[in-house]
């Protein structure tokens, strides 16, 4: 059920682009027929090319269909967990539906995890089954014993390259004495290998579009991960919301998508993955972004549409070659999952002529809430409006429940079809995410005039100094602006006189110097004397996440544990 706001309200109904309705009708669907559709309408087109190898349609369909038989003769059932931990290649595609299409529910899971983090990912999900990349074994194995695990299938990413890029694979492997063995490991089965003894069953659909479809765990910000609990319901609402706002550039079974953001995490799973399903868009699949492999990538496949984050933009814009390759296949550029600074969007837009659309989401909302519209205006800075069927407030910090005038920031709250049904075994926590249907997302944010949003910061990153709130993003912004500054970001640090005080971590464009004096001069120069940095730290890189978001938090907890160490 969903309800069509109305324009008195909601000012940003004015701004939508004419060919974006401001209510969709959702099939009743589960994702694995949605993939099913897809099979059968594109069956010849190409689904994705890695590495000189192209799959067509129909035969991820066919591996699918025989993965899912595997997994059922292991005793994969309905409401079963099974993680994925694999990087962006044929086999994620391959696992993701053959999951779904047994009714059990997919948990991504992320390759760089540490034992730690891999631990209490399955424990908590209670996932009785991993698909995994070899090369993690080690790291599977020294969890297993803890875990609920009884089944482990293992896959290389050189298998579903070409001849030539498999044996270059292979090479490169074994000069850097990379080897992965299953010879100690019980209970261990080779991707390929669950087919073989499957041969041609066929398991029928078992999912319900009410289901859960994924517990998609959360950064962590506030400790440990928490699994948002994404129904079938919830991701098709979202990837048609995406289609609709996207649909001046999609021409079903003609485009070409490409896939850098990892699967496992919920920008890239919904925005890349099944959206490029959704019109039988072939995939360009990059298990991890490298600059120059990016370039030469899009390139040569020509890819029309290109969903990115912060980060990658910025490592193309100082790429020193970027002139030598063309980028002007791409129309849009979706970009979010962290703040974009507006210097660097106008600096990639400038360079490549493609147009950069910054929106908004979260893990708990499939994840897309807000974009800025296509056509229609366009405001650097603002996340934009929200899509169809998304209502969205800004409401006071204490209670929640006081919506705030134009203006003035607090923390948004979201309504929608793609809102999830709650937090996995955390009804607490729950309680406190959702209150009669809104979403409280823990980010400040406020509304201008026009109903465009703008994120100011997380609730848990603002500084509070000598009295004053501090928004980290605010200094973000104008550290790049400097043009020596090719990455920064902004935390709060103790200080015993103000309480916490503002430090950068700056890394420099390749080839340039500058001092500490000279950040925080060029800082109070643009900022009010209390928001600018006292202390400027130089860094070669700043910590991220495999997606790309600059761990804020992780500087903050290096920080705390050098004043831990001084007392």
């Amino acid at each position: 059920m969903h309800t069509i706001l109305k324009d008195a309200d909601r000012p940003w109904f004015a701004h939508y682009d004419s060919n974006v309705p401001r209510s969709l009708d959702y099939p009743d669907l589960t994702l694995y027929q949605m993939f099913d559709k897809a099979r059968h309408d594109f069956a010849s087109s190409t689904a994705t090319i890695f590495y000189g190898s192209k799959h067509t349609y129909a035969r991820i369909g066919a591996d699918t269909d025989s993965f899912a038989g595997g997994l059922r003769r292991l005793g994969v059932t309905r409401g079963d967990r099974v993680a994925i931990m694999l990087p962006n290649c044929p086999q994620f595609i391959v696992a993701f539906y053959a999951i779904l299409k047994l009714g059990a529910v997919v948990v991504p899971t992320n390759p760089l995890y540490v034992e730690r983090e891999l631990e209490h990912q399955l424990n908590d999900s209670g996932a009785k089954v991993i698909v995994a990349l070899d090369l993690l074994l080690s790291r599977i194995q020294n969890v297993r014993q803890k875990t609920s695990l009884q089944h482990v299938i293992l896959t290389s990413i050189s298998e579903e390259m070409s001849p030539l890029y498999r044996i270059l694979y292979r090479l490169k492997m074994r000069k850097q004495g990379v080897r992965a063995s299953t010879e100690k490991m019980p209970d261990v089965i080779w991707f390929r290998e669950l087919f073989d003894k499957t041969g041609a069953q066929n398991p029928k659909d078992e999912g319900h579009p009410d289901d859960l479809a994924m517990l998609q765990y959360t950064g962590g910000t506030t400790g440990l991960s928490k699994g948002a609990m994404l129904t079938h319901r919830n991701v098709v609402a979202n990837v048609e919301q995406n289609v609709a706002w996207r649909s001046r550039d999609l021409t079903p079974g003609k485009n070409t998508i490409f896939c850098v953001l990892p699967f496992f995490h919920v920008y890239g799973l919904t925005g890349t993955l099944c959206c490029s399903v959704r019109v039988g868009a072939r995939m360009v699949l990059m298990p991890r972004f490298d600059v120059k492999d990016t370039l030469k990538a899009i390139h040569k496949y020509r890819p029309e549409l290109f969903a990115a984050v912060p980060t990658i933009l910025v490592s193309l814009n100082s790429y020193p070659d970027l002139d030598k390759y063309r980028l002007d296949s791409i129309k849009s550029c979706n970009c979010g999952a962290a703040p974009l600074p507006v210097e660097v969007l106008e600096q990639f837009q400038k360079r490549t002529g493609a147009k950069i659309l910054e929106g908004y989401g979260l893990s708990e909302a499939s994840p897309g809430t807000h974009s800025n519209p296509y056509s229609g205006m366009y405001k650097q800075g603002s996340v934009g409006i929200p899509l169809p069927d998304t209502d969205s407030k800004i409401v006071d910090m204490e209670t929640g429940e006081r919506e705030l005038p134009v203006g003035e920031p607090g923390e948004l709250i979201i309504l929608g079809p793609q809102v999830m049904k709650g937090y996995w075994n955390q009804p607490k926590e729950t309680a406190a995410a959702l209150r009669d249907g809104w979403l409280y997302t823990g980010d400040i944010a406020k509304m201008d005039s026009d109903g465009y949003f703008y994120i100011v910061d997380r609730k848990k990153d603002m500084i509070i100094a000598g009295g004053y709130n501090i928004y980290p993003r605010e200094v973000d912004e104008i550290l790049f602006q400097n043009p020596k500054i090719k990455e920064a970001v902004a935390v709060g640090i103790p200080d015993t006189y103000r309480g916490e005080t503002v430090k950068a971590f700056v890394v420099l464009k390749d080839g340039e110097t500058a001092t500490e004096d000279e950040i925080i001069r060029f800082c109070r120069e643009r900022l009010a004397r209390y928001k600018a940095p006292t202390v400027v730290e130089f860094r070669s890189e700043l910590p991220k996440t495999l997606v790309g978001k600059i761990l804020r938090k992780a500087l903050r907890e290096e920080e705390s544990k050098k004043q831990a160490q001084v007392k």
